[in-house]
């Protein structure tokens, strides 16, 4: 299973980035799938989940109203938008990737496959 994370960059704040996360050698839609992220001198924090079937999804409190998760089976994607963007959402972001589940979940132990991360810098 590999996973590549693409569409960080640099934005003002109040801005807007849409992530993308493209999975391969995997029925994608076997997998629950998750977005964390990591800021400099941080540990990595869940950010949102959602389930295989795309019905059920889950936010870190802070992003709620805000990010939005989705995904389409068919092409093997994963997606992240992100409105209203904040300094403090500044990280590198990584998708990952749950044959442990196929729910929602944000226990960071429960993802086996992770992208390679994209830098999301918010300019205040």
């Amino acid at each position: 299973v590999q996973l590549q994370a693409s569409g960080g960059g640099l934005v003002q704040a109040g801005g807007s980035l849409r992530l993308s996360c493209a999975a391969s050698g995997c029925t994608f839609g076997n997998y629950g799938m998750g977005w964390f992220r990591q800021a400099p001198g941080k540990e990595r924090e869940f950010v949102a989940s959602i389930s295989w079937n795309g019905f059920n999804t889950h936010y870190l409190d802070s992003v709620k109203g805000r990010f939005t998760i989705s995904r389409d089976n068919a092409k093997n994607m994963g997606y992240l938008e992100m409105d209203s963007l904040k300094p403090e959402d500044t990280a590198v972001y990584y998708c990952a990737a749950s044959p442990r589940t196929s729910g929602t979940t944000g226990q960071l132990w429960m993802y086996d496959y992770w992208g390679q991360g994209t830098l999301v810098t918010v300019s205040s």
